[in-house]
């Protein structure tokens, strides 16, 4: 039987679009992420109206359709053309943003939305038995008076901790969401999760969620088109040189299987490199790549069915506070009376911790990325350049998905997408994959980093003793959400208090020096 495509680009069908709303996927910026609609080289133009056409008649209300923004570039660019800007148009753009969330895009404005509604004011019957009745969008409406738990932050750490929780039958937990899942930092990353780190602990922690990553499908019914293919860090100079000969010596002695490898076996692993451009590599086969968005959708959708409370668009606005204790949660939905609270809320974390008092140390900082046109398979590993902060790998769709730090990002929770990225990646991508010039760039976006002084979380209590934090993992959250998901609920549970909290308070940075995690992509 023929199906009725909605979005050529992606090949999304009706079909596709009726499942994501029954799955409780009500905003287009929700389906966009289930379905892929809109993230084709035509960014929308040809599916979006047809896509709000057809939630508008399965019930979706106009504030649940509101436009997303569509990513630049406006039209495929190739990675060489990028390259060639010249400098000094790249300073006029310095700062100035090419694409804010949450602004209409030109194409798509309110007063479409304001037609479509009301061309079609009733839903179509078959939406009318209620399979989206138990979505996020529908329970967020009110919140419960009460609750044990409560998580700010629906992103993948909050969601794995009540996911834990649930399984040590705390089911008491409600998960405040302030937008859509996948909307912050969880659904804006590169998917990466490697055993290459600096200290024992980090590589503890990464060990275990890569063996999480692998059981995941299984356990939780997603597939997370997870592949262990690698990563393999490029030294271009003798300090970077030094930098992974250090921390191959300490993998070797926790049980990796690292190795230092030169120029000519590195092009064994990428047989596109220019290997003139470095003078070693650090090499993991078995580091990996997830996909980040099903991944954060598994962990919803256990925490749910082990009894937790998912509430998305629902804002934090204040705590309730008697002597040392938070007694309260206030919302822009109602008010949660609690015994814990747990701030997962990444770059808005420092944020969300001031609304009680407590001032956090946390830093948002924007990352940007990008991904291009498909490609046949040819590359395995993710590979990161030393000193840039450049990183890319291929997703099983074929696209080359990467990003690169800008020592020049101020700080501050910005999600806007700026051309000085794309010509830095794209002259940084070019230095060590010359063919990579022609590939075309489709989309780009951004998202924040959470830094700390020392680039390591801040767990526990920070101020009211049963205020706790679950932040500050600078760009590697998401890697590190299924270990410490486990161990974090294990403490709150009484079943044992692993040193990482020890070791991760947030008073620790009023002491003396502190020794960083030096080994940060970005």
């Amino acid at each position: 039987m023929a199906k009725l495509l909605l979005c050529a680009c992606e090949d999304v069908s009706l079909d596709e679009v009726r499942r994501a709303f029954a799955l409780g996927h009500r905003d287009l910026e929700s389906v966009k992420r289930y379905t892929g609609f809109g993230t084709g080289p035509c960014q929308g133009k040809s599916c979006l109206a047809l896509v709000a056409r057809e939630l508008l008649r399965l019930g979706a209300t106009p504030a649940e359709v509101a436009p997303f923004t569509v990513r630049p570039p406006i039209r495929p660019v190739a990675l060489g053309a990028l390259a060639a800007i010249d400098p000094a148009v790249l300073a006029i753009d310095e700062g100035v943003p090419v694409g804010i969330d949450g602004d209409p895009s030109p194409s798509w404005t309110a007063a479409p939305t304001a037609r479509i509604a009301a061309a079609h004011p009733e839903p179509l019957d078959e939406a009318r038995d209620g399979r989206g009745a138990d979505a996020p969008e529908a329970r967020s409406r009110g919140v419960p008076s009460r609750a044990d738990v409560v998580i700010v932050g629906g992103g993948i750490q909050g969601l794995a901790l009540a996911y834990e929780l649930t399984r040590r039958r705390v089911r008491d937990v409600v998960v405040l969401e302030r937008g859509y899942l996948n909307a912050g930092a969880s659904g804006r990353n590169g998917g990466g999760v490697r055993t290459q780190w600096s200290t024992p602990t980090m590589i503890r922690l990464a060990r275990r969620s890569l063996a999480i990553c692998d059981r995941f499908a299984v356990d939780l019914g997603v597939n997370v088109w997870f592949r262990r293919g690698g990563y393999l860090f490029l030294a271009p100079g003798r300090e970077q040189v030094e930098r992974i000969e250090r921390n191959a010596a300490l993998h070797r002695r926790e049980g990796l299987n690292t190795r230092i490898i030169g120029p000519a076996e590195a092009l064994e692993v990428v047989p596109e490199l220019d290997a003139s451009r470095i003078l070693a590599a650090s090499y993991n086969p078995d580091d990996g790549v997830v996909f980040p968005w099903p991944f954060l959708w598994g962990y919803a959708r256990g925490a749910e069915a082990g009894g937790a409370r998912v509430h998305t668009f629902t804002r934090v606005t204040g705590f309730d506070l008697s002597g040392p204790r938070v007694t309260a949660v206030r919302t822009d939905r109602g008010r949660i009376a609690c015994d814990l609270v747990v701030v997962a809320a990444g770059a808005w974390s420092k944020e969300v911790a001031a609304l009680a008092g407590v001032a956090l140390p946390n830093r948002p900082i924007r990352h940007e990325i990008l991904v291009t046109e498909p490609l046949k398979p040819w590359l395995d590993p993710l590979v990161s350049v030393l000193g840039n902060g450049l990183y890319f790998s291929q997703s099983q769709r074929g696209e080359i998905v990467g990003g690169m730090g800008d020592p020049r990002e101020p700080e501050g929770v910005a999600l806007g997408s700026t051309l000085r990225f794309l010509a830095r990646f794209a002259r940084g991508a070019i230095d060590v994959v010359p063919r990579l010039a022609g590939v075309k760039v489709v989309r780009q976006w951004a998202g924040c980093y959470d830094v700390t002084p020392d680039n390591n979380p801040i767990l526990g209590p920070a101020g009211p003793e049963n205020f706790h934090q679950l932040s500050g993992f600078v760009g590697h959250g998401f890697m590190m959400a299924p270990a410490v998901a486990e161990l974090y609920a294990d403490w709150l549970a009484g079943r044992g208090k692993d040193e990482i909290f020890e070791r991760f308070t947030a008073d620790r940075f009023a002491g003396g020096p502190i020794a960083r995690e030096d080994f940060i992509i970005g």
